[in-house]
C-alpha cells in the first residue's frame, strides 16, 4: 500500500537492475531532472551505461552490506528493476527497507512475485508486462486509442466521441448521469490540443475524449460506437 510522503520534485533516486525496465526508468527520471545512482551486479553492463548517468555502480545488491557501502540508505525512493531472478528482487527490496528506504518501487513479472514483494514490504509493485497488454487489448479490440487502469477499478480513456454524446454540450449530453463517467478533456476535430471538458463544451462528430471512471462503466461508454 503507497505510503504518504513529502518529497522535492528532483529528489534523489537509487535505481537496482540496469535491464530494459531499469534503465529505461533511470534514463526518464534523469530526463525530469532528478538525480540517479543506477546500479547493477555486472560490470559489462555499468561500463555500457557509464556514460547515460553521473553515477552508476557495480554492486551485488542482494547484499546489505554492498548496498550500505554504495550509500544505498541515503535515498528516500529506491526502483527495483531485477524481474527475472525473482529471489534477487525480493533480497534486494528487503535490503533497501531493512537500511531505511522510505519508498519502495519493485518490478514484478508475475502475480505471484507481486504478491510476495508485497508482502515483504514493496510500497508500489508494478508489472509493466501485464499492465501494458491490457492497455494494448483495449486499443487493438475496441474503440479506444488509449487506456490507463488503476489498481483501485478506475480507468482513463481516450476515445472517439459516440453517436450519443455528439452535437449537444456536456450538459445537454448529461453522460455522467446516464453512464457514470466524467468527460475529462475534449479535442475538437482537426484540433492539436486538449481543453477541459466543460458544462458549455459543444461534442461534435469526430471529436476525441478523455473519458474517466469505474473501469467496467468506461469500458462500456467506449463500446457504444
Amino acid at each position: 500500500m503507497a505510503r504518504d510522503r513529502k518529497t522535492s520534485p528532483t529528489t534523489p533516486v537509487i535505481v537496482l537492475g540496469l535491464g530494459r525496465f531499469g534503465y529505461a526508468v533511470a534514463r526518464s527520471l534523469v530526463a525530469l531532472g532528478h538525480e540517479v545512482l543506477a546500479v547493477d551486479e555486472q560490470p559489462d553492463i555499468v561500463q555500457k551505461y557509464a556514460s547515460d548517468f553521473t553515477h552508476v555502480v557495480t554492486a551485488d545488491t542482494t547484499d546489505t552490506e554492498a548496498l550500505r557501502q554504495i550509500g544505498a540508505e541515503q535515498f528516500e525512493v529506491a526502483v527495483v528493476g531485477i524481474g527475472t531472478d525473482i529471489e534477487a528482487s525480493v533480497l534486494t527490496v528487503l535490503g533497501l527497507l531493512d537500511l531505511g528506504v522510505k519508498e519502495v518501487w519493485a518490478k514484478a513479472i508475475s502475480g505471484k512475485h507481486a504478491a510476495i514483494l508485497e508482502r515483504v514490504g514493496a510500497t508500489h509493485v508494478i508489472r509493466p508486462e501485464s499492465q501494458m497488454g491490457k492497455r494494448v487489448a483495449h486499443m487493438v479490440t475496441g474503440t479506444m486509442t488509449d487506456f490507463i487502469e488503476f489498481d483501485e477499478g478506475f480507468a482513463i480513456a481516450r476515445t472517439r466521441a459516440p453517436e450519443r454524446a455528439q452535437d449537444k454540450t456536456l450538459k445537454d449530453a448529461a453522460l455522467r448521469a446516464e453512464f457514470g463517467v466524467t468527460i475529462v478533456a475534449v479535442k475538437a476535430h482537426g484540433s492539436h490540443d486538449f481543453s477541459y471538458g466543460q458544462a458549455d463544451t459543444y461534442i461534435s462528430p469526430g471529436d476525441e475524449l478523455v473519458v474517466s471512471g469505474p473501469t467496467a462503466k468506461v469500458e462500456a461508454f467506449c463500446a457504444m460506437h
